[in-house]
C-alpha cells in the first residue's frame, strides 16, 4: 500500500508544485486549498502526513492543526510558512506539529523532513499495535456482578497515586489488576517492572530490589541497578509480597517512606519515583499473627484493598472464559479451532477450579488439542478432565459415596463450630487451628451463611 500524503495550501501553485515532487518519489498525494477542505478530505482519507501552511484565508493553519489534532490525536503535521518566526513555530509545536518548514521549500529538506515524519508515524502506529496487543493479552474478561465490582475500583484508584494491595488465591488474575492500575494511570508510558518475591531465594531478594556493587557479595560480579531504580517513574509490582523475606521488607518499608533506595554495598542513597502495586494469596493478617509479616509494611502497602473473586464465585463468566481462550488458543500453535457445545460448557462450568482461570485456560488448551472431533463434547471434558464436579451449585458426588458422605459431615461439623463461637471468623479459626482464608475457601466451597436472627 502506497504512503499517503494531504498538502493544504491556499496557493495553487505551491500545492501542486509539493505534489509533483512527492509523486515523483513514489507517494499517493491529494492536494486542499483551506482549513476546512482538509478537515473534510481528512476522516475518508487517513493520510500518514499532512503538509499545512500557516497563513491561510478562512482557517488559518494553527486553527485547522488544532482541529486535525482533535480528529486523530495521531496526525503527523509538518507546517509550512513564508512568514516563519519563532513565535510561530513554537506555537505549532504546542499544538503537536511534527516540524517546521519556511517557504522557499527545498526539494531536498522536504523530503528528508517526509522520511523523517513518516518515520515517525510508522513507529508510532507500530506501538500502537503493541500496545492494543498487550492490552488483549492483559484483558479482564466476565461481566459478573463480582468482576465488575473490581473494574470500579480499578477506575477509581488508577489515576491517583495510592499504593494498592492485590488480593486473591493462585490464577486469578490478580496480575491483571495491577497492569490495568498502571495503564489506568499517568504512569502508562514508562515502565511496568514485575518482582515475583516467591521465586527469588531469600538472600537474593534484597539484591534484586535494591541492586548491588560490584564485589559487595560473592557472584556480584558487577555494579548492577535493583528494581525499585529501574522501575523509576513508573509502576512496580511486588508479587506474592507475603513471601517476601524479612530483612527485605525492612528495607522496603523504609524505601516506601522516604522513597529512596541503597545498593547493597553501597553508601549512597538513591532517589526513586515509584508506585508499588503488592499482591498476595496469603492471608497477611495470619503472617503478621505469627511474625512473618511487618504489621507497618502492611498498612503502608493497604492503602486501597482489591480482593480478586475466585472462578467459582463468579461462574456465570465460565462461558464466555471458554469462547475467549478458544478464539485465542485455536487455529495457532499446531492446533485446530473447534468449538465447544452447550452441555460441554455446562459441564466446565460445574467444576470446582481449584487453580482459577488459570486452570481453566490450560483445560481449554488440553481439549483444543486431544479432543478428537471438531465440537467439543462433554465427554471430551469427562474424559480428558476427570469428573471433578464442584460442591457449590452443580451436581453433588455420587449420593451414598464416601467422598459425599465426608463433605456433608465436614459441613455439619463447621457450621456447629461457627455458631458456637457466633460466627466470629477469627475465633473458629483459631480454634480448629486453621488459617481465616482457609475458612473463608470452606464457607464458600459449602455456602455457608449465617443465619438471620
Amino acid at each position: 500500500m502506497s504512503q499517503r500524503l494531504l498538502v493544504v495550501d491556499d496557493e495553487p501553485g505551491i500545492r501542486n508544485a509539493i505534489k509533483q515532487v512527492l509523486e515523483y518519489e513514489g507517494l499517493e498525494v491529494r492536494v486542499a486549498g483551506s482549513g476546512g477542505e482538509a478537515l473534510t478530505v481528512y476522516p475518508e482519507y487517513r493520510p500518514q502526513l499532512v503538509f499545512l501552511d500557516v497563513k491561510m484565508a478562512g482557517l488559518d493553519g494553527l486553527e485547522t492543526l488544532t482541529r486535525l489534532k482533535d480528529l486523530d490525536p495521531a496526525a503527523v503535521v509538518v507546517m509550512i510558512s513564508g512568514h516563519g518566526t519563532i513565535a510561530t513555530a513554537v506555537e505549532a509545536t504546542r499544538r503537536g506539529a511534527f516540524d517546521f518548514l519556511e517557504k522557499p521549500l527545498d526539494a531536498d529538506r522536504l523530503l528528508v523532513t517526509v522520511r523523517n515524519a513518516l518515520g515517525q508515524a510508522g513507529l508510532e502506529g507500530e506501538n500502537r499495535r503493541l500496545r492494543q496487543e498487550s492490552g488483549a493479552r492483559y484483558e479482564m474478561i466476565g461481566a459478573s456482578a463480582a468482576l465488575e465490582e473490581v473494574r470500579q475500583v480499578i477506575v477509581r484508584v488508577a489515576p491517583t497515586n495510592a499504593r494498592v494491595l492485590i488480593s486473591g488465591e493462585n490464577g486469578t488474575g490478580k496480575e491483571l489488576v495491577a497492569r490495568a492500575i498502571h495503564e489506568g494511570s499517568d504512569r502508562r508510558t514508562q515502565v511496568f517492572v514485575e518482582v515475583n518475591c516467591a521465586a527469588i531465594p531469600s538472600e537474593l531478594i534484597e539484591s534484586e530490589l535494591f541492586g548491588h556493587l560490584k564485589g559487595s557479595f560473592t557472584g556480584a560480579v558487577s555494579d548492577r541497578a535493583g528494581k525499585f531504580e529501574l522501575a523509576d517513574g513508573g509502576t512496580l509490582f511486588l508479587d506474592e509480597v507475603g513471601d517476601m523475606a524479612p530483612a527485605a521488607q525492612a528495607k522496603v518499608l523504609r524505601a516506601l517512606q522516604e522513597g529512596i533506595v541503597t545498593r547493597i554495598g553501597g553508601s549512597k542513597p538513591i532517589q526513586v519515583d515509584v508506585r508499588v502495586i503488592a499482591a498476595t494469596n496469603k492471608d497477611l493478617a495470619d503472617e503478621i499473627a505469627a511474625g512473618r509479616f511487618r504489621e507497618d509494611l502492611f498498612y503502608r502497602l493497604n492503602v486501597v484493598p482489591i480482593a480478586v473473586p475466585s472462578l467459582r464465585s463468579r461462574r456465570e463468566d465460565i462461558p464466555v472464559l471458554v469462547a475467549y481462550f478458544a478464539r485465542q488458543l485455536g487455529g495457532g500453535g499446531g492446533m485446530a479451532g473447534r468449538t465447544f457445545d452447550p452441555a460441554a460448557i455446562e459441564r466446565l462450568r460445574l467444576r470446582p477450579w481449584p487453580g482459577n482461570v488459570r486452570e481453566l485456560r490450560n483445560a481449554v488448551e488440553r481439549l483444543l488439542i486431544l479432543a478428537r472431533g471438531k465440537t467439543i463434547t462433554a465427554g471430551d471434558v469427562s474424559r480428558l478432565l476427570g469428573e471433578e464436579i464442584a460442591m457449590d451449585g452443580g451436581p453433588k458426588s455420587e449420593e451414598g459415596s464416601f467422598e459425599s458422605f465426608r463433605a456433608e459431615v465436614e459441613k455439619s461439623f463447621l457450621a456447629a463450630k461457627l455458631r458456637e463461637y457466633d460466627w466470629n471468623i477469627s475465633e473458629t479459626a483459631r480454634a480448629l487451628k486453621l488459617p481465616r482464608s482457609n475458612l473463608y475457601k470452606k464457607l464458600e466451597r459449602y455456602g455457608l451463611l449465617r443465619e438471620k436472627s
